[in-house]
């Protein structure tokens, strides 16, 4: 990978966080402040042992420009560098907190942002997207772009920072041996380059392997019915071990290039400080420097060639965190197919009146619907009725924007729907999808999602319409009965009606019906089918309903539209 390449992925991880950092930058900036004046207490930090050193020298016949030494200096001495030290102590915690809490804010913030702008992307991306390593990005990618930028970020800033100051510090001390230093700093810049983009690189394959070995593992544990119904176990546990082992190679080669960038670097070092050593010494036998000069130089080079050992520790943190962060600005990058208009459309109180104009819709490249046509007027039942795959659904999916028609329009009220709020446009339309998912919480929580402000005696009332409450409050805990993941702590015919309830509590004057009850066995959903239809027999809601069956058609409704063989015609 090209350095060039290298650099625009850095600019996009920090364009990224760019707009959740911005309102924490007061915060930064009291953190840069503290981190400049632990540099300059780091710089101050040796001179006591300097002034000690050559007083005491001096006091013993040495001439080294200092003052013999005395029990009240060298306690001034001692005394400084316990203030010195406290100092630098404290512009440290200073800045750690101030970077770690604008870290954590930014990343809470990006977070948000990521996750908002993935729940508003469209179905067909779900569908061609597995769960569980967008779910990655969003939680493991961005907790580790937090944790670098803490942990790696705010040290590699105080060390380069340092560095500079210290070189400046040392050419003035001795310019002959700080040439030493830059030397060095200039053999690691090379060689951690080409390190930093080969670690990259290998990082990206780590996260895109970590990506597949959840995506496996999420979709074994969401199959699992089906895996031990089959005795599928030895097959799953295959792939798994399989991705397992991608994950690791892929892990064991970044984590190699990271190490020998460090251990490189510790040679270097070594190298460096033995010249200076050696070096030094001869220049204290030739008068130019004074002993205290020579500790004063070897505890900075000292200061300074631990900056280099972090710089290469961190630089593998960093290239892996870089990784993170194109995955994340990928996965922002999708831009949404169904989007709210800037200025919508007040829609009001929805009446219930639809009009497909000519729609023709389209699934990856192929066409499902051709030019369909259709009003549905305040007060009708309409049925759609034909085999699976005919566009049934989609004609669902059209009216809450879960997906646009490439040509046609589809319109509520007149209005046409991309003119309208998505939020507003699904607050006024209740549906009934064939899978009745109930969301991790209590039956009370799911059955409020319909309306968020409902009452509690609201919600019993929309679940004694439903025909639920009896059930529900025969289950330990009654409305507050815990309902594990996806809800499958309850029955299919339980589950159905806590969704339809759901959908009631929204007082719904349109309803959309997607076969509800095509998974529960034919008593069960005749029961269920006809208290729904019962039910809405006493109100003015409107009603699409999705069925395959005809016999149901003639149940639900008068007026059919039949969607017979090939999809859409």
């Amino acid at each position: 990978m090209s350095a060039r390449v290298r650099r625009s992925a850095l600019t996009r991880t920090l364009r990224l966080v760019g707009p959740d950092l911005r309102p924490h930058l007061l915060m930064v900036a009291g953190g840069t402040l503290a981190l400049m004046c632990e540099v300059v207490f780091r710089v101050l930090e040796p001179w006591p042992m300097k002034i000690v050193v050559d007083s005491v020298l001096s006091s013993l016949g040495t001439s080294t420009g200092y003052a013999p030494a005395s029990v009240l200096g060298l306690v001034a001495c001692g005394a400084g560098l316990v203030g010195i030290v406290f100092m630098r102590a404290l512009c440290n915690y200073l800045a750690t907190v101030s970077f770690a809490l604008a870290g954590s804010r930014t990343a809470i913030a990006l977070r948000a942002r990521a996750f908002r702008h993935v729940a508003g992307l469209s179905q067909q991306f779900h569908a061609r997207n597995r769960s569980a390593d967008t779910v990655q990005r969003l939680v493991s990618d961005i907790a580790r772009m937090q944790d670098v930028a803490v942990t790696a970020g705010l040290p590699l800033a105080a060390n380069v920072l340092t560095l500079l100051v210290m070189v400046v510090v040392m050419f003035v001390l001795d310019p002959l041996l700080a040439l030493v230093v830059v030397a060095a700093v200039i053999v690691f810049l090379v060689t951690s380059s080409g390190s930093s983009k080969r670690i990259t690189t290998a990082s990206r394959r780590t996260r895109k392997s970590e990506g597949q070995l959840a995506n496996t593992a999420q979709e074994a544990l969401a199959t699992i019915k089906v895996v031990q119904a089959y005795g599928l176990e030895e097959l799953i546990l295959d792939r798994f071990i399989g991705a397992n082992r991608d994950s690791l190679r892929t892990g064991v080669r970044s984590l190699r290039l990271a190490a020998r960038l460090e251990r490189s670097t510790d040679v270097l070092v070594g190298a460096a400080t033995a010249l200076v050593m050696v070096g030094g010494g001869l220049r204290v036998l030739q008068g130019a420097m004074t002993p205290g000069d020579l500790v004063l130089f070897t505890t900075y080079l000292r200061t300074t060639m631990k900056p280099l050992r972090d710089m290469a520790k961190y630089t593998g943190r960093i290239a892996r965190a870089t990784a993170s962060g194109e995955r994340v600005a990928d996965l922002m990058a999708v831009v949404p197919d169904i989007i709210s208009p800037v200025s919508p459309l007040p829609l009001g109180r929805v009446r219930g009146r639809i009009d497909f104009d000519g729609v023709v819709t389209r699934y990856d490249g192929n066409e499902v619907l051709h030019g369909i046509s259709l009003t549905v007027a305040p007060g009708e039942h309409v049925a759609l009725v034909g085999p699976s795959g005919s566009g049934k659904s989609t004609l669902v999916s059209l009216v809450v924007r879960a997906l646009d028609p490439v040509a046609g329009e589809v319109r509520l009220d007149g209005l046409p729907l991309p003119a309208l709020d998505l939020g507003e446009l699904r607050a006024g339309v209740s549906v009934l999808h064939q899978d009745a998912v109930l969301l991790t919480g209590t039956i009370r929580d799911n059955i409020r999602m319909g309306r968020p402000d409902a009452t509690d005696e609201e919600v019993e009332a929309a679940a004694r319409r439903a025909g639920a409450h009896d059930f529900i409050v025969s289950l330990p805990g009654g409305y507050d009965a815990p309902v594990g993941e996806r809800g499958d702590t309850l029955s299919g015919g339980q589950r159905q009606r806590v969704a339809i309830a759901r959908a009631l509590a929204a007082s719904p004057t349109l309803l959309l019906v997607d076969e509800p009850f095509s998974a529960l066995d034919r008593p069960l959903a005749a029961a269920l089918r006809a208290d729904l239809i019962e039910l809405l027999a006493d109100q003015s809601v409107v009603t699409v309903w999705v069925t395959h069956d005809p016999q149901e058609a003639e149940e639900v409704s008068h007026l059919h539209l039949h969607l017979d063989g090939p999809p859409g015609t």
